[in-house]
């Protein structure tokens, strides 16, 4: 029955966050928002090891704004895209004029970057700031403010973007997400594993290198450690 239950909840969040794709399509004057790759802070061996995060991270992020249908949240793909034919580097991304460079090619409103440290005992941080993308301003978090900081354990992992996109939605000020849907998705967050987001985001990782029979492989692996992973069989879906 718990399974069901599980199933069932994945599902409506599916179908919710199929909205604002078809938003997109349509045009309209929701606010648009869009998720650049996560810096890597971590120190010394671990920074190789927890690189594939920096793309996991932003996908997963993308995927809980997108849950609020009052949105439009630009797809991992089309900002992977423009990050490749602007051929930007890791370090350039983290540039204030480059990420509103990227907004306005992607036409958003609001511009998402962000960076995670980790101290090597299973806590992680996640911080974030947010750019308008017409003034070229830090619209979020506030200077005084530490409200754009999230912190946990990598075992919460999918909990923590979870609390992360909510901080972003009211910090900017986007429309509330309706309630039923956040309680749906802060619930399914404490299901996935962090294993499951590793391969997921190595999956990813290798998916944009070119390196379609790794990334297919690193998918499987994914759904294997969590089979209700919606994330993962999309990704698979594309590949194959």
């Amino acid at each position: 029955m718990k399974c069901m239950k599980s199933f069932a909840a994945l599902a409506l969040i599916a179908a919710v966050a199929a909205v604002p794709s078809s938003a997109t399509a349509q045009g309209g004057s929701k606010p648009t928002v869009a998720v650049l790759p996560f810096n890597n802070g971590a120190i010394g061996a671990a920074n190789a090891e927890l690189q594939p995060l920096t793309k996991g991270i932003a996908d997963l992020l993308i995927g809980e704004l997108a849950a609020n249908p009052a949105i439009r949240v630009t797809e991992r793909d089309q900002i992977q895209k423009i990050i490749e034919e602007q051929n930007l580097t890791k370090a350039s991304m983290t540039d204030a004029a480059t990420a509103v460079r990227i907004g306005k090619l992607l036409g958003v409103h609001h511009m998402v970057t962000g960076g995670f440290i980790t101290n090597g005992k299973g806590t992680m941080k996640f911080t974030t700031r947010v750019f308008n993308v017409e003034t070229g301003e830090i619209e979020f978090p506030n200077p005084a403010s530490k409200d754009a900081v999230v912190t946990g354990k990598v075992d919460d992992f999918m909990e923590l973007i979870n609390q992360l996109a909510g901080k972003l939605n009211s910090g900017l000020k986007l429309p509330d997400i309706p309630a039923r849907v956040g309680e749906v998705r802060k619930e399914a967050a404490k299901k996935v594993p962090y294993e499951a987001i590793a391969l997921y985001s190595k999956g990813l990782a290798a998916k944009d290198a070119g390196n379609k029979a790794e990334a297919v492989t690193l998918f499987r692996k994914s759904l294997d450690k969590f089979p209700a992973f919606e994330k993962a069989e999309a990704e698979l879906k594309k590949l194959q």
